[in-house]
């Protein structure tokens, strides 16, 4: 196994950040943890990378002990923070030739990992890294997070706050890296990128909830999921919460997903008594379970 969790916790005064957490990471393997801001994610991140010490339990990174080998660790993880941490006022080339001074190499000798991600920025090699833009800076922390060829590379939430295009070329860079042969853990709370990692662990209030594949986790989800619409949404929702019926009843996107408790279930009958509450224009229709549906069910 590339990393070994058995039974991490972590508290922080009367907040247990982390709650007896086990997990594994194969060799090679593109491994998500996902859930919600304040899910413990980036606790679990500076555990494994030897920023913090866990109050229970032990880690293993690439063979190395998180607390008694932690220098060992460091030469051989690359970490990109969730937050841009690099030096604002150096450019993107003295950031990357810094990075590969610390570690003891140079940027023309491990040029083959970063070359995909580089030539992407090289344009702007001269510019103050604080003058880049959201994806500019994330691809340069990603550059300087492997300019060290590490075994193991963790990126705290590193798609938040970047636009759709840059998030969709930043997973197809992680696939290229997996391809040759850099395990990956990366943390989101995007319920779309789960279904781009090889397994994943839901996790909710410092507890994992799931581990699996992405599709088995959905196939897994026991009940069926049903779209409504109405012309009033907020309405519809309240009408739902009342409805004697009901398992589940969220927003997504411009439809509620609305789960009942009832085997026998008739769409109808729900139908009827929406027009009862006066909801106009209702629709309902089954739909297919996503990851997230999937994560408020095992998260009830």
């Amino acid at each position: 196994m590339s990393i070994s969790v058995k039974n991490i916790t972590k508290t922080f005064k009367n907040l247990t950040a982390v709650n007896n957490i086990s997990f594994e990471v194969k060799e090679g393997e593109l491994f998500g943890l996902i859930g919600p801001d304040g899910a413990g994610k980036t606790t679990i991140f500076r555990i494994l990378t030897t920023l913090l010490f866990a109050d229970k339990g032990e880690a293993v990174v690439s063979d190395y002990d998180v607390v008694k080998d932690y220098k060992d660790i460091r030469n051989h993880v690359g970490y990109m923070p969730g937050k841009f941490s690099l030096y604002q006022d150096l450019t993107v080339e003295e950031n990357l030739a810094f990075f590969a001074t610390i570690f003891g190499t140079t940027i023309e000798k491990n040029y083959d990992l970063i070359k995909d991600i580089y030539i992407q920025i090289e344009p702007f090699k001269t510019r103050r890294a604080g003058k880049l833009s959201g994806g500019m800076k994330q691809k340069l922390a990603l550059c300087c997070a492997l300019i060290h060829k590490p075994k193991v590379l963790f990126l705290d939430e590193p798609t938040t706050g970047v636009d759709p295009v840059s998030r969709k070329e930043f997973w197809e860079m992680l696939k290229r890296l997996q391809q040759k042969g850099i395990t990956i853990l990366v943390s989101t709370p995007y319920m779309d990128e789960a279904a781009l990692c090889d397994r994943i662990a839901l996790i909710q209030d410092g507890k994992i909830l799931k581990i699996d594949t992405p599709q088995e986790i959905v196939n897994s989800s026991p009940k069926k999921i049903y779209d409504i619409k109405a012309d009033n949404m907020y309405k519809l929702i309240q009408s739902l919460n009342e409805y004697e019926h009901n398992y589940s009843v969220y927003p997504f996107g411009e439809f509620v997903h609305y789960t009942d408790k009832r085997e026998d279930f008739n769409p109808q009958e729900l139908i009827q008594y929406l027009k009862n509450k006066n909801l106009k224009n209702s629709s309902i229709k089954q739909t297919q379970i996503t990851i997230e549906d999937a994560f408020m069910e095992l998260a009830k």
